[in-house]
Order: structure tokens, then C-alpha cells, then sequence
């Protein structure tokens, strides 16, 4: 009876010891976050926005993206810390020199920025971002662009989320040697339609296209 009990016992810890390890493996690895950045503009716009994005991630492509995404400031040494950084807002965006300069080496570095007009922040975050990178404009990205062909395929480049100004929706890059460093999405506003559905109350194909969407951006920027 002893060895039997022996036995059951090493057996429960094995089983379990085994599921302990496997659900170690499959803890969050990868974190991403929103940037915070000064200027009074409402960078904290969308608390929804990542959450449902990571989750759509992990379970459409199999990434393992913690959905707890952090905040970092711009001139924070923790933004190296992640490898994709999202920002968004309404108004106003003014970097310091410092933050400006701490932004250039990490996307130099290898960082990634994901910039998303909530609607307003157009005419702030050019001038901002040309703070970042003078030597640099933004161009627009041919529907071609692998970022529209990642597992989701959008032929006619970014879909139509919001009608803010009712134009067409457009997405623009800023390349450093070759790698696009920054994808910038303008009217089309796809935080709003990663966000909770009772949020905005869009239709769930405009969501569902919303975060195939993100989708895309995400598998292109850990795979290029």
C-alpha cells in the first residue's frame, strides 16, 4: 500500500509539475507599450486599444504579447524595453530635445513606432517627429507594402475606420536604411476600432478589419 501511495504521489507531482512548466512557457515574453509624451494632447486616449489588440494577436497569429502593455515616457530609458510602441491622441505632441534624441536611437536601435491619428494630432506630430529625424519625411506606402500582406490581406491599403474628415485613409512611413522605423495611419483611426465594442459601438466587421489590421502591423514588425 506504502509503494502504491509512493507511486500516486510522484505521479500527481510529475503531472503537475509538467503543467506548472508548460504554463511557465507560455507566460507573457513579449511587452509592449503606449508612449507617454507631453504637449497636452491625450496620448492616454483608447485604455482598451492594446488589451484587445494583444489578444486578438496571440490568438490569430500565435504570438505570446502580454495584453498588460505598459506606458513609457518618450525620453525613458525603458523604452528600450519594447520592441513595439504605440501612440496615439487628439492635439498637441512637443518633444524635448532629449526626449527627441532618446526616441532617434531607439528606433536606430530597432525599436518600432506605431503612430494612430485619433483625429487632430496630424499638424503636431509631423513637426514632432521631424524634431526626431530632420533628414527625414514621411512617405506613402504603396498598397503593395508588405504591411498590407501579413496573414490579412488589404489590397487597397488601410481600411476606412472613422469618418473623421471623410478622406481616404493613409498610411505613411518613416525608412532609416531601409527599414520602415515608424508606420503612421491617418484617417482611419484603428485604436478606435481595436477598442471595447460598447466603446465607439462600430459594427464588428469595422473591429474585425480594425485588428486584422493591427494584426498585420504587429507580424510585420517581428518578422522584417
Amino acid at each position: 500500500m506504502y509503494d502504491y501511495m509512493k507511486w500516486f504521489v510522484l505521479i500527481l507531482f510529475t503531472v503537475f509539475g509538467l503543467q506548472s512548466r508548460a504554463e511557465h512557457l507560455r507566460e507573457p515574453s513579449v511587452k509592449i507599450a503606449v508612449l507617454k509624451y507631453g504637449g497636452g494632447g491625450d496620448w492616454y486616449a483608447n485604455p482598451t486599444s492594446l488589451i484587445n489588440l494583444a489578444t486578438f494577436c496571440n490568438r490569430q497569429l500565435g504570438t505570446n504579447i502580454d495584453p498588460n502593455y505598459g506606458v513609457v515616457d518618450v525620453g525613458s530609458a525603458e523604452l528600450f524595453n519594447y520592441a513595439f510602441v504605440h501612440m496615439t491622441g487628439h492635439g498637441n505632441v512637443v518633444f524635448s530635445n532629449a526626449e527627441a534624441e532618446n526616441l532617434r536611437k531607439y528606433l536606430i536601435s530597432g525599436g518600432f513606432l506605431h503612430i494612430d491619428d485619433n483625429y487632430g494630432m496630424d499638424p503636431y506630430v509631423r513637426v514632432a517627429m521631424k524634431k526626431v529625424f530632420p533628414e527625414l519625411n514621411f512617405v506613402e506606402l504603396p498598397f503593395q507594402h508588405p504591411i498590407y500582406h501579413q496573414k490579412f490581406r488589404f489590397e487597397n491599403g488601410l481600411p476606412k475606420i472613422h469618418k473623421h474628415d471623410d478622406k481616404p485613409p493613409q498610411g505613411f512611413g518613416l525608412f532609416w536604411e531601409g527599414r520602415l522605423i515608424c508606420f503612421y495611419s491617418y484617417e482611419t483611426d484603428l485604436g478606435d476600432g481595436w477598442e471595447d465594442p460598447e466603446v465607439h459601438n462600430d459594427p464588428e466587421e469595422v473591429r474585425q478589419k480594425a485588428l486584422k489590421m493591427g494584426a498585420n502591423i504587429i507580424q510585420f514588425v517581428f518578422t522584417q
